[in-house]
């Protein structure tokens, strides 16, 4: 399959994804999280970028960062590295612990990263552990609190500070977007998913785009969790070309 190249976000917010290689565990306990936490501020915040929000699950990890010096790749590939090597001498795990790439999910206006932040904190209760508040792994318990590694200023000033943020944070429900490229995305929200997922561009406009724009274009709203018929009704590409491109 043709390698994507990664898409760079003008802002710098990125939301970002690191997954156990065949949905494996990653941390086996809280010491593992800990050392990864410790990694996660010594190879990204040391280094420059800005975490805006955590969580760790059992297999995955989100984060929303800041990375204005496009140093995010190496950054990551360090982070992941690293707790990989202390992973497997601990466990006596053999082999790859993570997938092969991160996902990076360019955040572009201020309403979408907002709901970021309550996406990636509402991880536990999507998984059927607990809501944000009772998560001790997530960043949610430093925007209530003391920050620590989050920097929490933007967030909390778009928010309308802690007050507006608990309230934000409580309006749960089914999220406008699809990250990770798992659940079917419903009808109704179909054409915000595509349009985020192109930075903008209105799905319409991929069909005028030069063929290979056109199957990247075609390959990000598939990784969106977008269905081919969703996709040709957006985009007006017939769905055995989609299906020929994102193959």
């Amino acid at each position: 399959m043709v390698r994507v190249a990664r898409r760079v976000a003008v802002s710098g917010f990125y939301h970002v994804v690191l997954r156990g290689c065949g949905k494996q565990y990653i941390f086996d306990d809280d010491a593992d999280r800990w050392r990864f936490y410790d990694l996660m501020k010594r190879e990204l915040v040391e280094k420059g970028i800005a975490i805006l929000a955590w969580c760790f699950m059992s297999n995955h990890v989100h984060l929303l960062v800041l990375d204005e010096s496009r140093v995010l790749s190496e950054a990551m590939r360090n982070l992941s590295s690293s707790y990989a090597l202390y992973f497997n001498r601990r466990s006596g795990h053999v082999g790859h612990l993570f997938q092969e790439r991160f996902g990076s999910f360019p955040i572009e206006d201020e309403n979408y990263l907002l709901e970021v932040v309550r996406y990636i904190h509402d991880n536990p209760q999507h998984a059927g552990l607990c809501d944000a508040r009772r998560w001790f792994w997530s960043s949610y318990r430093e925007y209530v609190g003391r920050p620590e590694v989050s920097d929490t200023a933007l967030v909390l000033e778009l928010a309308g500070g802690r007050d507006g943020f608990v309230s934000c944070s409580a309006a749960y429900g089914e999220m406008t977007h699809c990250f990770e490229g798992r659940r079917r995305v419903p009808e109704d929200d179909a054409r915000a998913v595509a349009k985020r997922a192109l930075g903008g561009t209105d799905p319409k406009d991929v069909k005028t785009l030069e063929r290979g724009c056109r199957m990247k274009a075609l390959v990000l709203l598939r990784a969106t969790g977008l269905s081919v018929r969703q996709i040709e009704r957006l985009t007006g590409i017939g769905a055995k070309a989609i299906t020929r491109l994102t193959r």
